[in-house]
């Protein structure tokens, strides 16, 4: 079984990897690589691309249309009664609103899509397209993120691992020599102490990260024993409730990603607006909205804590985890069943969110903020990069361990 998995994964990044060097017909790619030279914005969507972004792909919008419309649902399902009484339907609910999203994601490609070609023709990259050829072109960049989250799909189902991160995580990986080569190039005698720390940070970072996804709560839960010829002292069974610090996982950075670069995105076609005002927007976006700002770095930390705290509360319902506590007989010491049990579970659940919220907050925009002074340049992807390829580890390598228990626990059986 793990075998087949394995094989599968590699399987499908090998065909990502393929999609992402296919460049897109009648666009002229040198021009659009030069115009994308040192961005750190497009840098970002290169990320979350797997490299198809730089090389103008098929799969050139990557999963930012699939996030997108994974946000808006999980919105409308607060919203919208209909969508949140499908939510609590189990796994038939969250298939139905899968689909959802899926097809939502068709429409959004397709507006990115000529917003990228609008974006490309302001700046005079591309050339005006014919409209036949303008369709081809939405048609052809929309077919590719339908496809690539077709196989994050496939690979979340018969593969390692979260499909969606993976392929992510593909992409970080791939631009790693590239990133290596180029902090080697910066290094010299003036910044070599300062990159021994940055890298000594940088291993600090990644044991910080490693210990918050790993960071356990356990609240106690005793459960009364049937046994009627048990002891007194041993008439009840003392358990208990793991809750992760990081119940989100990475989740919350690739949300947060996705609408911090809007924006930075929006700011160059609004500048070249003709209505004064519109463009004044543009400019101040344009100027003021950049990665080593101080608006944009507390706008991505800010989005980082509430879509922290957002996605956890789709992930950890305290009303459904104290009926199931009630339902078995048990209690949490100290706390009355039901509502107490609740309210104790949505203090705790709050606080310890609070704490893993702002260091994945404060991990993201750190990179950001040191990357001037350490002389590195800026290292957005960095910070977003490491934070990502962390948990995706950590979860493919959870995953791989309890493939392996279940085995051996099959073969003592029979």
């Amino acid at each position: 079984m793990l075998k087949r998995k394995i094989i599968f994964t590699l399987f499908i990044i090998v065909v990502f990897r393929a999609l992402a060097n296919i460049p897109v017909p009648g666009v002229d790619i040198d021009s659009i690589r030069s115009f994308l030279a040192g961005s750190n914005v497009f840098g970002l969507l290169n990320l979350f691309s797997g490299g198809g972004f730089s090389n103008f792909s098929l799969v050139t919008l990557g999963l930012g249309p699939y996030i997108n419309a994974s946000i808006i649902m999980q919105i409308f399902t607060v919203v919208l009664p209909k969508l949140e009484e499908l939510s609590k339907e189990g796994e038939f609910g969250r298939e139905r609103i899968n689909q959802y999203t899926k097809l939502l994601s068709v429409p959004i490609a397709a507006i990115q899509a000529y917003g990228m070609y609008f974006l490309f023709f302001k700046q005079q990259v591309i050339k005006p397209l014919a409209p036949i050829d303008l369709v081809v072109f939405i048609l052809t960049l929309t077919a590719g993120s339908v496809l690539l989250t077709w196989l994050g799909d496939l690979l979340t189902e018969k593969g390692l691992g979260n499909g969606i991160s993976m392929l992510i995580f593909v992409g970080i990986v791939e631009s790693l020599p590239a990133s290596m080569s180029q902090f080697y190039l910066l290094l010299n005698p003036e910044t070599a102490l300062r990159s021994l720390v940055f890298l000594a940070m940088a291993i600090v970072v990644v044991l910080g990260v490693v210990m918050v996804n790993e960071a356990v709560r356990n609240i106690p839960v005793e459960y009364g024993r049937r046994d009627t010829h048990a002891k007194v002292g041993s008439s009840a069974i003392t358990s208990s409730l793991p809750i992760k610090v990081n119940q989100a996982g990475v989740i919350p950075i690739i949300f947060a990603v996705s609408v911090v670069l809007l924006p930075n995105l929006l700011a160059s076609p609004l500048a070249s607006v003709a209505n004064p005002t519109i463009a004044n927007i543009g400019n101040f976006l344009l100027y003021n909205f950049t990665p080593t700002s101080f608006a944009y770095n507390a706008f991505y930390f800010a989005l980082v804590v509430g879509f922290t705290y957002f996605y956890t509360s789709f992930q950890f319902d305290p009303a459904k985890i104290a009926d199931d506590i009630k339902k078995r007989g048990g209690f949490i010491p100290g706390i009355r069943p039901g509502k107490n049990t609740t309210d104790h579970l949505r203090v705790i659940i709050n606080r310890i969110t609070l704490g893993g919220a702002l260091f994945l907050g404060s991990i993201a925009v750190l990179p950001n903020l040191l990357g001037g002074y350490f002389g590195l340049g800026n290292m957005a992807v960095g910070g977003t990069g490491l934070l990502i390829v962390v948990s995706v580890v950590l979860e493919t390598v959870r995953q791989v361990k309890s493939i392996k228990a279940t085995k051996s626990y099959e073969s003592f059986l029979n």
